[in-house]
């Protein structure tokens, strides 16, 4: 027997008719007729014997349907489980992230996600650029959010939005700070550097070096949690992300975009042999909306 035979001896033993188990299915009742009987030819024995319009089992039926029922009891789970993950209603995601993102944007948009989609789990993890491809390779996560697609690589990646360099500092150490901050108004200033951090400390030190102006570096982190800490700390200023800023500002900090605007993008990053699920799209669409949001003008100082 195969699965239809199996999918139509059910129907007909549990409905106790052709014309309910054809309702059943939503088939015609000449399919289902023609079905079973293609079902007893095959076994070599009735399964049901007609009786005053009714298909009664026989022993043979009993014996069969309780092997059958669970068969058809694992089809039905595989045919909601498909279901699921065309709604990508539920299954596992596991996402890793830089730290910017991990702060604040993360959480936010896992919080959002499951409001909306109870049955979903989350494995989170945060990495550095250097772990990127390792993470991908040795299948620990599928999905890698960062801010530099690694080349000649074979991952597919997917863009979700843009961020910015912007100067963290203590509100008492620059008063009057414009809008947005001119290198030159760093300089003789208490300077945490992020230099050896990254893609983002190496934008920055490449304006520092552009702009040619020399910068007070009192402290050289190599993690946007340590600088901001210090900053906290009133060891001096420091220039990072958008996100990081955005998730350490808290009463007597404050943030500014440089008036030299540096940019960068942010990635979605995943194998290519191993693109996201309807599930990791639906996600993917709302970290980039929280990315947006988190992108906007923040209410400073």
């Amino acid at each position: 027997m195969n699965l239809r035979h199996i999918e139509i001896f059910h129907a007909v033993y549990v409905n106790g008719s052709v014309s309910a188990a054809a309702r059943a299915l939503n088939v015609s009742q000449p399919s289902v007729s023609k079905v079973l009987r293609h079902a007893e030819s095959l076994l070599g024995f009735p399964l049901f014997q007609r009786t005053a319009g009714r298909l009664i089992p026989t022993e043979d039926a009993h014996t069969l349907f309780t092997e059958v029922g669970e068969i058809q009891d694992r089809v039905y789970a595989l045919r909601e489980a498909s279901r699921n993950l065309r709604r990508g209603s539920e299954g596992v995601l596991r996402v890793s992230a830089l730290p910017s993102i991990a702060l604040d944007a993360l959480p936010t948009t896992v919080t959002q996600f499951l409001r909306s989609h109870t049955k979903v789990k989350f494995d989170l993890q945060t990495i550095h650029h250097e772990d990127l491809l390792r993470k991908l390779y040795e299948r620990e996560t599928d999905l890698a959010v960062a801010f530099e697609v690694p080349r000649d690589a074979p991952i597919g990646a997917q863009w979700l939005g843009a961020g910015e360099l912007v100067v963290l500092y203590r509100e008492e150490d620059m008063p009057d700070a414009p809008s947005r901050i001119d290198l030159e108004q760093l300089v003789g200033r208490p300077f945490i550097s992020l230099a050896a951090s990254g893609p983002i400390g190496l934008l920055f030190s490449k304006e520092v070096l552009r702009a040619g102006v020399e910068l007070d570096e009192v402290v050289q982190a190599r993690t946007f949690h340590i600088a901001t800490a210090l900053v906290r700390q009133g060891v001096g200023m420091t220039v990072v992300d958008s996100f990081t800023a955005r998730a350490s500002l808290v009463p007597g900090l404050s943030m500014r975009p440089l008036k030299s605007r540096l940019t960068f993008d942010v990635h979605a990053m995943y194998l290519t042999n191993r693109p996201p699920t309807v599930l990791a799209t639906d996600f993917l669409k709302a970290l980039a909306r929280t990315i947006d949001a988190h992108s906007r003008p923040v209410a400073m100082g």
